[in-house]
């Protein structure tokens, strides 16, 4: 299993709790634990890189399903 598939797997796990709680947030993933929730993409990516670097975490809307990043954004 790929590194971020657990962080997705964890996700799913909470998935209830967050769309009671969180819904419409930007929450983070890591090491199968949640981290936090967030208004806006950019404060959850932020705080993701500052306290876990390149990863792997999972950045998630709550509510949406997952979204296809362009390589240049993975890899970059």
């Amino acid at each position: 299993m790929a590194e971020i598939d657990i962080e997705i797997a964890a996700y799913e796990r909470n998935r209830d709790s967050l769309e009671r709680d969180h819904f419409g947030k930007w929450v983070v993933f890591h090491d199968e634990k949640f981290i936090g929730a967030f208004n806006d993409f950019e404060e959850a990516a932020q705080t993701a890189v500052a306290r876990f670097g390149r990863g792997p975490y999972l950045i998630r809307l709550v509510g949406e399903g997952p979204r296809v990043l362009p390589a240049s954004v993975l890899y970059g």
